[in-house]
């Protein structure tokens, strides 16, 4: 008689034959199995989807809870998946061309929040995320994948469904965006349409020290 496979890995309290597992490793092979078909299915969706797909419409196609999604997200990330989070939901990052890379620094009012996103996607600016320097909690920075006005529109109806501040009214509006786009010009041209309506922006290369503003 030999030890089984929990026995050697798992702590096992029983000795079987090697050609015959214990009912509680059975159960647990299953479950890993179960488990790989379902990190395979999620992968396929995210791949094939054009638009990201929420938790919810992840967890209807694999027939399971959002929480086990949320799970298996996390542990395919941990594999090195490039799974984004998005506020329209979860997104494969695939090969893109090289993009210019670019931070800007904002402070604007929160009625020209769609004013400003949307003078971004216009001149073929994406705006990745947000960032705040909090006086206590440091740098909050919260993912934002905005491409169009159609993002700009779901993300402003998800701040007003769920009554959420914006992260720039912790800095009395002011915040960074990280901006990619497939040329310099197209945020030039952001940056001067925003500053004609009086939006105060200082922009820099991502990879280049930001300018002083005092």
């Amino acid at each position: 008689m030999e030890s089984c496979l929990k026995d050697v890995r798992m702590g096992c309290d029983q000795k079987h034959s090697v050609k015959l597992e214990c009912a509680e490793c059975t159960r647990g092979v299953a479950v890993m199995r179960e488990r790989t078909e379902r990190q395979r299915l999620l992968l396929s969706a995210l791949t094939a989807s054009p638009e990201p797909l929420t938790g919810s419409e992840l967890a209807q196609q694999c027939g399971v809870t959002r929480q086990v999604v949320v799970h298996d997200i996390a542990l395919l990330r941990a594999a090195g998946e490039n799974i984004l989070s998005t506020p329209r939901g979860y997104r494969l990052q695939s090969a893109e061309p090289k993009l210019c890379r670019y931070v800007v620094s904002v402070n604007h009012p929160p009625e020209m929040t769609v004013l400003e996103l949307n003078t971004f996607v216009d001149c073929g600016v994406q705006v990745m995320d947000v960032v705040v320097e909090h006086p206590v909690y440091g740098e909050l920075k919260g993912s934002l994948d905005l491409a169009s006005r159609r993002d700009v529109e779901v993300f402003m109806r998800h701040i007003q469904e769920d009554v959420a501040p914006l992260l720039s009214s912790l800095t009395a509006g002011t915040h960074i965006h990280h901006l990619s786009c497939l040329r310099r010009e197209a945020v030039e041209e952001a940056i001067t349409r925003l500053q004609a309506i009086g939006v105060c922006v200082y922009w820099w290369d991502s990879l280049d020290d930001p300018p002083s503003l005092s």
